[in-house]
């Protein structure tokens, strides 16, 4: 497993070893141990998730309120997605950066994104599918998106492709007017969330 971490402070990409042959492909496609080294503690799971999308789909962007919020680690076992990270975190010394990760059935690399991160992907085939390892389950009251089409993001979503929102992310606010509603997380209070994981056990 290859770790590299991310221009967001808190993310990170793994990109697996594949051993493939007549019969097809096998790899370790999430190691706790990898994980682990890469982020300072381990990630609890309390929840997987699935979602298959056809071409064009733009999802995000997500985030939910630290604590807890909802740290993932994405992969895509068939088609391919370009998976965005942003930090929204308020007082981040990366506030406002994005990365992005083509993730697909080819290279099967897969995304670490800590608690406060916002998230999105576009699906740039149909059924593209994407399965996310979470650290805590959903919570409908403390979720919340920002249009993936703010022009002040700077996305790198491709040029000439139609997209296609769930009304949810079309009436989602701004950066600006989330943070003017006060419902981005804040990165010190991330940090100090970050900081028990790192103790809790010990």
């Amino acid at each position: 497993m290859i770790t590299r971490e991310l221009a967001v402070k808190g993310a990170f990409e793994f990109t697996p070893q594949q051993h493939g042959d007549d019969r097809g492909v096998f790899m370790e496609w999430f190691k706790i141990a990898d994980l682990t080294a890469a982020i300072g503690h381990p990630l609890e799971l309390a929840q997987a998730n699935l979602s298959v999308s056809r071409a064009g789909t733009l999802r995000g962007i997500h985030f939910a309120d630290v604590p807890p919020g909802q740290a993932k680690y994405v992969t895509c076992p068939a088609g391919a997605v370009l998976d965005v990270i942003v930090d929204i975190r308020l007082g981040s010394p990366t506030f406002g950066a994005v990365d992005a990760v083509l993730l697909d059935s080819v290279d099967r690399r897969a995304v670490y994104l800590a608690e406060g991160l916002g998230h999105g992907f576009l699906a740039l085939e149909d059924n593209s599918t994407l399965t996310y390892l979470c650290s805590t389950g959903y919570n409908p009251g403390g979720e919340h998106g920002i249009h993936p089409l703010d022009p002040a993001l700077k996305l790198p979503w491709p040029e000439g492709m139609e997209f296609t929102l769930s009304g949810k992310d079309e009436a989602a606010p701004t950066l600006a007017q989330a943070q003017a509603s006060g419902l981005l997380p804040s990165y010190e209070v991330c940090m100090a969330y970050e900081e028990s994981l790192r103790h809790r056990g010990h």
